[in-house]
């Protein structure tokens, strides 16, 4: 009698975990094939005839985070730099550090290296991305990506163009329902950030600001997370680095531009 009374009972349980099942297969091809696919072709991003780029993107070509910080030095200056700054390169994005941020997340575990996901600026992924740990879990911490551009300064020395956001927690993309971090709005109070934390390195030579460099004022990022801004872009000047100093190594974790 016992197992006749318990065969309705597992028929039950198999009939929810077959539905279960189901549901997540469905959730997966809308969020990572289908999703993707339709804001590549509702939101393409269009090249601007700018010589610099305000807005990164994605791969598929869907805008990303805003470009709201510079810095003019050598890679090895600005890798300094941000070592000084108390901000650590991170690693690269791989199957393997993409799952130990992923459990990290889950376990509420440290991971000060953590891989920051891939943007686009002058057709090409960052050159740099540094983070700063918030805590003990990865969930939310502050993170900058930077690309070197064409330009120089006096002294031949290369600017850079980042995006710096904070990651203030893990969820779904509003986009296409994929887990990711959800950033915060206020790119601006991330920029300062970064900015205080350079100045209080002691690495900067001067620093100023370029009024206006963003006309459009607010949007979303691939995730569609709303960011929005006062247009202002921050450029900080790296102090030379003496002859002792460039010929120590400075990171091992970044590519060559």
């Amino acid at each position: 009698m016992s197992n006749a009374a318990e065969q309705p009972t597992r028929r039950r349980f198999n009939r929810f975990a077959r539905w279960l099942a189901g549901l997540v297969v469905v959730w997966a091809v809308i969020a990572y094939l289908l999703m993707p696919e339709a804001w590549k072709r509702h939101d393409r991003f269009e090249p601007k005839s700018e010589a610099i780029p305000r807005i990164t993107h994605g791969a598929d070509g869907v805008p990303g985070d805003p470009v709201n910080v510079s810095l003019v030095g050598t890679k090895a200056e600005v890798v300094r730099a941000m070592l000084a700054a108390k901000w650590n390169p991170a690693d690269p994005l791989t199957l393997k550090t993409s799952l130990k941020i992923a459990v990290d997340a889950v376990f509420k575990r440290p991971d000060p290296d953590a891989p920051v996901s891939n943007l686009f600026l002058f057709d090409r992924i960052e050159d740099l991305a540094f983070e700063q740990a918030v805590g003990d879990n990865p969930r939310h911490r502050h993170h900058v990506r930077f690309w070197q551009s064409t330009q120089r300064d006096d002294d031949g020395r290369p600017v850079w163009y980042g995006s710096a956001v904070y990651d203030e927690r893990v969820g779904l993309s509003h986009r296409t329902g994929q887990i990711t971090h959800v950033t915060a709005p206020d790119v601006d109070a991330e920029r300062d950030y970064l900015f205080n934390c350079l100045e209080h390195s002691g690495m900067l030579g001067t620093e100023y600001t370029v009024d206006n460099f963003h006309t459009i004022r607010s949007g979303r990022n691939g995730g569609g997370d709303r960011w929005q801004t006062d247009g202002r872009l921050f450029v900080g000047v790296i102090l030379p680095m003496n002859d002792d100093a460039a010929a120590s190594p400075s990171s091992d974790k970044q590519g060559e531009p």
